[in-house]
């Protein structure tokens, strides 16, 4: 007997019907990961948060038809550019004062 396939959404990965039948189990070759993390500049840390936290990530990742982690790294990649063009806005127009004082 067939079993009905499983439509491959998000929902089921995290549900775990999908990716954890141990009888389709296959062992990637550790340079295939290298090479996607090398590629995309990816580097795996730990972090430990709230359980909370991470549930409101699942919930809005879902909303948004997305995985939570890829929605962790767009809200971390925003909050360091805007925080980046802030830092270096405040320094120029600091840098700006500090060559009008100068001439004048």
């Amino acid at each position: 007997m067939t079993r009905p396939k499983i439509k491959s959404t998000a929902e089921n990965w995290e549900n775990r019907l999908l990716g954890a039948d141990e009888a389709h189990v296959r062992v990637d070759d550790e340079d295939l990961e290298s090479l996607i993390n090398e590629s995309l500049s990816l580097k795996a840390i730990s972090i430990r948060l709230e359980e909370s936290l991470i549930s409101d990530f699942k919930m809005i990742a879902k909303h948004h038809g997305m995985s939570y982690q890829p929605l962790m790294r767009q809200v971390l990649r925003r909050f360091a550019d805007a925080e980046t063009r802030r830092i270096l806005r405040k320094y120029i127009a600091a840098e700006k004062e500090n060559t009008s004082e100068k001439v004048a």
